[in-house]
């Protein structure tokens, strides 16, 4: 019997290991799957309700093919352009037009070639299939790949082009992205740990977490049940590789300290997990329930990202509670080489927590307002952010060719005139709304849609289908700027006031609209988070007070981490501004994360409060978990640091917000603030559980222990 019992020590970690492997090596090639079912169309992800999708299914009426176009633009160098070059600009637009027919990328005819006023430029539109996916790019590609026309600039741009650099920028999330994430974790692992394996058995762990929850999340979204795109994608994956390796960390501290009590290292283990499955279930399970808060997003891109950050902190939670133990037993101490945890060892936390305990202790009151005023001016620069919305054409960093052509488009034509605001309006009386219309600011002009093609809005009577018209206002300014959407808004207000029942669409009206619903995401869904994490706190630690302290503390530190954003986003950075949908997600993010390190601190400080009372069990619980919540804390922002290598402003924000916003959690709220906060308070802080009456006596403590 002891023989088949120590057989079945080493044979059930080993199958659970195996099985790991076993199941993610097929799986593998589904993860790596994602992208092509990701929709990465603003469009798309906009409610029903949302005008200007009304405009679109309305739009279908008058038997017109949806479009992207793309705009061949070539600028003279030196004033006027000589007349060859409008003949040598046809040959271009014919050979582009054969590319793109190769690629069956046309939807349509493209416009002759238009030189501007001041005969300084000329420019053709392609009208580009909006469903090319991955060929857009590569057509885009082959077009810039055309020779050019001496003394010209040329570019290709619209919003084809645009659409096409933004969504190059999201190229990098299967590779580049995960590398640099990965290398970030094993080198702060190799220093944490000063061991060569240990760090290899986390990142492991943190890898099959990864290729399992993506792999679930291409079938969710291929059977249509969630919405991915490139963002989603990319938060997601970053989110698994810092939730198991912190999850991780958290089991390998509390192993390496059972293991210098415990002889057996399967009996190490088995009271290493039972002393960290409920902290890591309740710091997982608190960042499941704030992201698929998101699923009350009126965005098609919130509500997937909800979903899929769910499935990867499952899958990170369930590797770090099967897959890492499984390997941590089967090496056993040999996994700490060279630095080997011995039996009988005196465990030391490490000294410097020990005197940042001790002085917290001292001083509390010090800390507490010099922790929480330093907070309380950061928040102040919070209203300063600028969440207006960034320009598509804006949204690479270091600019793109679509970009620079989209400003050499408004130097010599009007900016909108690929991309003009759809007015549908009753027949009646249409020419009242295009008058008003035409008398906006920001609009150029305004046409009848007559169904002639070719790229320019035909002459005469408008087409009439169920007692509506369409008209097309173009635009003067760029038709994704900030501008463009003002127009747009005051164009709804304009023509309401003749008819009101005229409605606006276009894709500066598929922005505005983006933004409103964002910024009335933002609303909802914060008030929403921080209930639930309150509710999930409370039924934590049982208590009352405490739930509604730690919520506080991270409500601050993240109105501090904006506040510090809005400064470094617009003198540091220079960024174009900011997008609601940042805010949004990363509010979500430090919100469910930051809990995460106070659920690990107060989940110890409960249990030596029980023993030692609150004000000391908050000091040597601050010491015990200082090190590993560190480390945890310095893995999650530098895993979510990498996303600064994509080329995406809005990622690399994401990245600065949560990556930062971890940090001041890390070092100021779970060092200072909370321990502070929590020895003023003193027992009362887990009012109403019987420990609001202090630490209890032997027989209420095994109660305590057993409830």
């Amino acid at each position: 019997m002891p023989r088949r019992r120590s057989v079945l020590r080493w044979l059930v970690p080993a199958l659970v290991a195996v099985a790991w492997l076993v199941i993610a090596g097929p799986l593998g090639s589904f993860s790596g799957k994602l992208g092509e079912v990701s929709e990465n169309d603003s469009a798309a992800f906009l409610p029903d309700s949302a005008e200007s999708t009304r405009v679109t299914e309305l739009q279908r009426s008058f038997q017109t093919e949806r479009t992207l176009p793309v705009i061949l633009l070539w600028e003279s160098e030196d004033g006027a352009l000589a007349p060859a070059v409008l003949e040598e600009a046809q040959q271009r637009v014919d050979d582009a037009v054969g590319i793109a027919e190769d690629a069956d990328a046309l939807k349509g005819d493209p416009s002759p070639v238009i030189p501007s006023e001041d005969g300084e430029a000329v420019q053709a539109v392609l009208p580009f299939d909006p469903d090319l996916g991955d060929t857009l790019g590569e057509v885009v590609g082959e077009l810039r790949a055309l020779p050019g026309i001496e003394g010209t600039t040329a570019y290709v741009t619209g919003p084809g082009a645009i659409f096409s650099d933004f969504a190059e920028g999201f190229s990098g999330i299967d590779g580049l992205l995960l590398l640099a994430a990965f290398g970030v974790v094993l080198l702060i692992l190799l220093v944490v740990y000063r061991s060569p394996l240990l760090p290899l058995l986390v990142i492991g762990t943190a890898g099959l977490a990864l290729t399992v929850s993506l792999a679930v999340a291409y079938f969710l979204a291929k059977q249509g049940w969630i919405d991915v795109n490139g963002q989603s994608q990319g938060i997601a994956s970053i989110l698994v590789v810092g939730a198991a390796t912190d999850y991780g960390l958290l089991l390998v501290a509390r192993y390496r300290e059972e293991l210098r009590r415990e002889e057996s290292k399967y009996t190490a283990m088995r009271v290493a997990l039972k002393q960290s499955w409920e902290p890591i279930l309740a710091s997982g399970g608190t960042v499941i329930l704030g992201v698929l808060c998101l699923l009350f997003s009126d965005l098609g891109s919130n509500r997937g990202l909800g979903p899929i950050s769910a499935v990867c902190i499952a899958f990170a939670m369930l590797a770090a509670l099967t897959f890492l133990p499984a390997v941590l037993v089967l090496f056993g101490r040999a996994a700490f080489w060279p630095f080997r945890p011995r039996y009988g060892e005196e465990h030391a936390h490490g000294r410097g927590w020990e005197r940042i305990a001790t002085s917290v202790g001292r001083r509390p009151g010090r800390y507490l307002l010099g922790s929480a005023g330093a907070l309380v001016v950061l928040a102040l620069f919070l209203p300063t952010f600028d969440s207006d919305g960034i320009p598509l054409s804006e949204g690479v960093r270091g600019g793109s060719e679509s970009g620079a052509g989209q400003e050499a488009i408004a130097r010599h034509f009007e900016a909108g005139a690929a991309s003009p605001a759809v007015i549908i309006t009753p027949a009646d009386g249409w020419q009242d709304v295009a008058d008003a219309a035409a008398g906006v600011e920001g609009v150029a002009d305004v046409q009848p849609f007559t169904g002639q093609q070719g790229g320019q809005p035909g002459s005469g009577e408008p087409v009439e289908v169920d007692g509506l018209v369409r008209l097309e206002a173009t635009l003067d300014v760029a038709p994704d700027s900030e501008a463009a959407q003002s127009t747009v808004s005051e164009l709804r207000t304009t023509v309401r006031e003749v008819d009101p029942d005229a409605l606006v669409g276009g894709s500066s009206a598929q922005d505005l609209d983006t933004q409103e619903t964002a910024a009335r995401d933002l609303a909802v869904i914060v008030p929403l988070v921080l209930l639930v994490i309150t509710v999930v706190l409370a039924l934590l630690l049982r208590a009352v007070l405490a739930p509604l302290l730690l919520v506080a503390t991270v409500a601050l530190s993240t109105a501090a981490t904006v506040g510090v954003a809005a400064l470094a986003f617009d003198h540091l950075f220079d960024f174009p501004g900011s997008d609601p949908q940042v805010l949004l997600i990363g509010f979500v993010f430090l919100v469910a994360l930051g809990i995460d390190y106070n659920i690990f601190l107060m989940t110890r400080a409960r249990e030596e409060s029980m023993r030692h009372g609150t004000r000391d069990g908050i000091l040597r619980a601050l010491a015990v978990t200082g090190g590993v919540i560190t480390s945890a804390g310095l893995v999650l922002a530098a895993t979510f640091g990498a996303l600064t290598v994509l080329p995406l402003v809005i990622l690399i924000q994401l990245g600065f917000l949560v990556g930062f916003g971890v940090l001041l959690d890390t070092f100021v709220v779970r060092t200072l603030l909370v321990p502070s906060a929590v020895h003023l308070i003193g027992d009362r802080v887990w009012w109403p559980s019987a420990l609001a009456t202090g630490p209890a006596a032997p027989e209420e403590e095994r109660e305590l222990e057993r409830v």
